[in-house]
């Protein structure tokens, strides 16, 4: 066996493999063999088929087969050993004739190849890092929603405003059927309103839908549907009235801190509100890092540039998936993955020449700490380190999430990296002036 390599291109090249019939000639023979031994025809004694038929049913089929498993082991050790880098895989040019009983045979494979480039790091540019700060409106609102937490219910005959009211709302046209809490600042309309304010529990009543909700984001939450839901809701919802509960707020005390901090690390409401501050603060550093990476991301692709092999890639597209794409169909897959081809490979180039890769003690801790996180989520902080192994091997051993943690924890890293080898402005603002600047939403 033979193999031959010529570049077209820095981008594109042309491997060609010669097989002789030794390659594979002892090979075809085994399997023939074998299968002569279980061939049932009828006329025969089982075993004992004449080699001809049996090579004259089977002999190209077999040919072909181990033809092109030693096609694929030599092909993927040649790329191994002489290090060669591609975009895809290699796409085989179909001889025309193929003759399987000819003395040789020759294949040959195109190859798109991975460009060669550099990164810059160094220089400044004009990314953002944003600090996500709690303003005071969000910082009482959680105050009041732990205060609701662990306030308690006072159940009364007929509503009143600030009284929550549990319902079975349905509407027939739109198939829908929940059970929600509302009050009666969510409902708009005089008649609408008189006609809550007189139900008692058990009561059934019907409200048109049209005008009765403030606005259409108290609707979709009212009726836990989607927004597209909406179009198909007609004439009336009803309210099977099951409660009517006064909620009375928890005193702000050390005995409502201890219930929701460690005993007596709380003890005064601008300590409560501090800690509150803390922790929304270091959730919105998740989204400040996640917008952070996404503008890395862009950055890189538009400042690094290379060329690739596109026809190569496009005619790849075209032929790899499990239905033939037509030429267009091809060019607009291409199109649409073009951005992250070029950072999957500036990605790697990063991992590889910074030594990023990940090792098993690493993923192990880092499933660690998402294992303990999850626990006290839930209420079960300080697992047995040997429970705390056990689930941690039973998650790594799980090629999936072993693989979705990888790509977790590879990010973390890249992030890390970025944050200390790009120069970023630093931009202190609230959660709603984040959304608003960083999405251009709100």
């Amino acid at each position: 066996m033979k193999i031959s390599r010529k570049d077209k291109d820095s981008l594109n090249s042309l491997i060609t493999i010669n097989i002789e019939r030794n390659d594979f000639k002892d090979k075809v023979e085994n399997v023939l063999t074998d299968y002569r031994k279980k061939a049932n025809i009828p006329g025969f004694r089982k075993g004992q088929v004449p080699m001809g038929m049996i090579k004259k049913k089977h002999e190209t089929a077999v040919t072909a087969d181990e033809v092109n498993k030693l096609l694929q082991q030599n092909l993927d050790q040649y790329l191994k050993d002489e290090k060669i880098n591609i975009l895809g895989n290699p796409l085989p040019l179909i001889p025309e004739n193929l003759d399987w009983n000819a003395p040789e045979l020759l294949f040959s494979f195109e190859l798109g190849l991975s460009p060669e480039f550099e990164i810059k790091l160094a220089e400044k540019n004009k990314l953002t890092h944003y600090q996500i700060t709690a303003s005071d409106e969000m910082i009482d609102d959680q105050m009041n929603h732990y205060r609701k937490q662990f306030g308690k219910l006072i159940a009364h005959k007929n509503p009143k405003d600030g009284f929550e009211i549990t319902a079975v709302i349905k509407n027939e046209a739109a198939q829908i059927e929940t059970t929600q809490i509302f009050d009666l600042s969510q409902i708009k309309g005089k008649e609408n309103l008189a006609t809550l304010l007189k139900v008692t529990v058990g009561d059934e009543i019907k409200l048109k839908y049209k005008k009765l909700f403030k606005d259409e984001s108290v609707a979709l939450k009212i009726l836990g549907v989607p927004v597209d839901k909406l179009k198909e809701i007609e004439g009336e919802i009803s309210f099977a009235i099951k409660e009517i509960n006064e909620r009375v707020l928890a005193e702000v005390n050390q005995n409502f801190f201890d219930k929701i901090y460690v005993p007596n690390s709380v003890k005064s409401e601008k300590e409560m509100k501090s800690k509150i501050t803390e922790g929304m603060e270091k959730q919105f550093e998740q989204q400040s890092d996640q917008k952070l990476l996404n503008d890395v991301t862009e950055y890189l692709v538009a400042k690094t540039k290379f060329d690739l092999p596109a026809d190569f890639l496009k005619k790849w597209m075209k032929n790899s998936g499990e239905q033939t794409l037509s030429a267009e169909a091809a060019v607009e897959e291409y199109q649409r993955s073009e951005k992250g081809i070029r950072y999957q490979l500036i990605e790697g180039k990063i991992i590889a020449d910074h030594d990023l890769k990940i090792k098993f003690e690493e993923l192990k801790e880092f499933a660690n700490q998402m294992v303990v996180k999850q626990m006290v989520q839930y209420g079960q902080a300080g697992l047995p380190n040997e429970e705390l192994e056990g689930i941690v091997a039973r998650i790594i051993s799980n090629k999936d999430e072993a693989r979705k943690l990888s790509d977790q924890l590879m990010s973390k890293k890249l992030l890390e990296f970025y944050k200390k080898n790009l120069s970023f402005k630093k931009k202190k603002l609230s959660f709603d002036a984040f959304v608003k600047e960083a999405y251009g939403q709100g």
